[in-house]
This record gives C-alpha cells, sequence and structure tokens, in this order.
C-alpha cells in the first residue's frame, strides 16, 4: 500500500516507517521536524517537510502522494505540559487533526490508523485495562486524544473514512537503527539511560507515595518494533475499530531503575520528587482484543529486553540524531 505518514520523523513514527517498508509498502512522511529529525527518516521513504497546521500545503501533500491510508503520529504528547500549556494541546492535536481529516475527505483518503493514548482512561476502574473501560481523562492531553477518537466516528459515519485507534502505553527500546531523541526528553527510559552516559548527574522519580509495591508508579512497556508491527496489522483492519497496546506487564518506576542500573553497570542516582498532576497509579494494558483479532503478539516484551535495545541504540548514538 501507499501510506502517508505524518510525524513520521518523531521517535514513533520513525519506527513505523521502518517497519512498514521492510514489509513492502511505499511510504511519504509529511513532519515540520519541530519535534522529529529528518535524520530519522528512512531513506527509502519520500520526506516532505510540512506542517499540519497549513490546510493547503498539507491537502497538496495528499494530493501529490496519493495514498489508500494515513497514519497520523504528529501529536503534542506530554502530559505535564498540557497541564500549564492547554492551548497547544487542543490546536495541535485536536484542531490540526480536523485539518488532517478534512484534507483525507477532499482526497478521497478512506483509511487512517491514529496514535490514540491510554491516557484518555485517566485512573481506570480495574488493570489490566480493556478497550471498554469508563473514559476519563485527567488532561488536557488525554482529552485531547479523547477528542480525536470522537472526531474519528462521525468522519466515519458521515464521511466514510475508516479508522483504527492504538491506545498506547509506554513505548520504549529501539530498533537497531533508529531511537529516542527528543529535543526536551520527559520520557523514563532515557532520562535514566542519560545518566548513565553521564549526559545528567540523577534522575528524577515523580511520586514515591502512591498504593504500589514500591510506592511509585506501575506502567506498562512496550517495546517499539511490537509498536510498529501492530500499525502494519491494523491496515489490514475492515471496520474501524480502537486497541489497547502494551506488553500486559507492569513495572514500578524504582524497578525500572534498577533494571537500566544492571544493564549499564551504572549507579545511576535517584532522587524522589513530590507527584506530577495528571499522572495516575497504575496503568497497564490488556492486549487480548488486538491479539485475538489480528494476531498481534508482543516479540519482545520483558523490560531488559526493552532497555536492552534503548542501551544498545543510546551507546552508539549518544547525542542523539545530529538535527
Amino acid at each position: 500500500m501507499k501510506i502517508f505518514v505524518v510525524g513520521g520523523a518523531g521517535y514513533i513514527g520513525s519506527i513505523c516507517v521502518e517497519e512498514m517498508l521492510n514489509t513492502g509498502h511505499k511510504i511519504t512522511v509529511f513532519d515540520n521536524l519541530a519535534e522529529g529529525h529528518r535524520s530519522a527518516v528512512d531513506p527509502r521513504a519520500t520526506f516532505v517537510h510540512g506542517d499540519l497546521g497549513n490546510h493547503a500545503e498539507l491537502s497538496a501533500a495528499l494530493k501529490a502522494a496519493a495514498p489508500e491510508a494515513v497514519m497520523h503520529f504528529a501529536a503534542a504528547s506530554l502530559v505535564p505540559e498540557s497541564m500549564v500549556n492547554p492551548s497547544k494541546y487542543f490546536r495541535n492535536n485536536v484542531a490540526n487533526g480536523i485539518n488532517l481529516l478534512d484534507a483525507m475527505v477532499e482526497n478521497g483518503v478512506k483509511k487512517i490508523v491514529f496514535s490514540g493514548s491510554c491516557a484518555i482512561f485517566g485512573t481506570p476502574d480495574r488493570v489490566p485495562m480493556t478497550e471498554d473501560l469508563p473514559v476519563r481523562p485527567l488532561s488536557p492531553y488525554g482529552q485531547s486524544k479523547t477528542m480525536v477518537e470522537q472526531m474519528l466516528r462521525w468522519y466515519d459515519s458521515i464521511h466514510g473514512i475508516q479508522y483504527v485507534s492504538l491506545r498506547y502505553f509506554n513505548a520504549a527500546g529501539a530498533s537497531e537503527r533508529f531511537g529516542e531523541h527528543h529535543r526536551r526528553e520527559t520520557h523514563l527510559i532515557p532520562n535514566i539511560l542519560a545518566v548513565a552516559l553521564g549526559k545528567k548527574d540523577h534522575v528524577e522519580i515523580y511520586g514515591a507515595d502512591y498504593m504500589t509495591p514500591d510506592g511509585t508508579c506501575v506502567r506498562d512497556y512496550i517495546h517499539i518494533s511490537d509498536l510498529a508491527q501492530a500499525h502494519v496489522l491494523a491496515l489490514k483492519c475492515r471496520a474501524s475499530t480502537c486497541y489497547n497496546l502494551g506488553s500486559g506487564d507492569g513495572y514500578t518506576v524504582k524497578q525500572v531503575v534498577e533494571a537500566c542500573r544492571k544493564i549499564t553497570a551504572h549507579p545511576i542516582p535517584a532522587i524522589e520528587r513530590p507527584r506530577r498532576p495528571g499522572d495516575p497509579a497504575k496503568l497497564v494494558a490488556s492486549s487480548k482484543k488486538i491479539s485475538l483479532e489480528l494476531g498481534w503478539k508482543p516479540r519482545f516484551n520483558k523490560l531488559y529486553d526493552i532497555v536492552g535495545s534503548a542501551w544498545a541504540w543510546h551507546k552508539t548514538h549518544p547525542d542523539g540524531y545530529p538535527d
């Protein structure tokens, strides 16, 4: 298939592009490089520098690419930032999401795979978390993802755009060629590894008084290559749907720090800080639905596999991407 990938120069987008190219798809990447990196775009893909906020530019790029499907990775995604700057999240994630859907209508593109989020559930009624849980986001980020899912349902009903929303938990790890490099890094594993690389003095743990085994938040970490595999499978869906996507295992922040210490052989000092607004105590996915319906099965579902792949990439890219 010909796939138009919005945000394909970012961490998740770049590795999903690599996976799709490896399976024979033809890819056009559309990215403004505000968060992504030009050198993170697989050279086998066609790259278009453009912004979702520019409707005419976006529609022209879609027309030229003539894709059979769109993948949307171009969202602002930091929960703490959304709690102080909600405007950025509603403009970038919701308003620009409308731009994308309208451009798809104009150009007759009838399929989209959307980067959803477990943040739509807020504090879940139970874990592992299934797709039918009540939607109660605790942050503007989570709310923006919820709103886009609602928009997708209406564009399906009115315009016939089939969608698959993949609700990620914590993407982590790296492929052999591509890894995680954010200009402002907030994700746990790369921040821990930055200490081992000598880039930081310590790692900060936000909240150590949760009702969890060691007081720190529990999260479900999914290897980025397994996440990419799910996107390829989602292209085969014949009806609109949503899937939760995680490994099904939960690890506390302190367990992740300890795993990084063992893999890197570095002491990695940790300092405890107060809780951050919008952080639930425990988020663990049930991926039973996507496993049953699409045959998805994680290949790297152990924490040491995930951290090990991230460490291998960061050791060879200590400063991340050059651009």
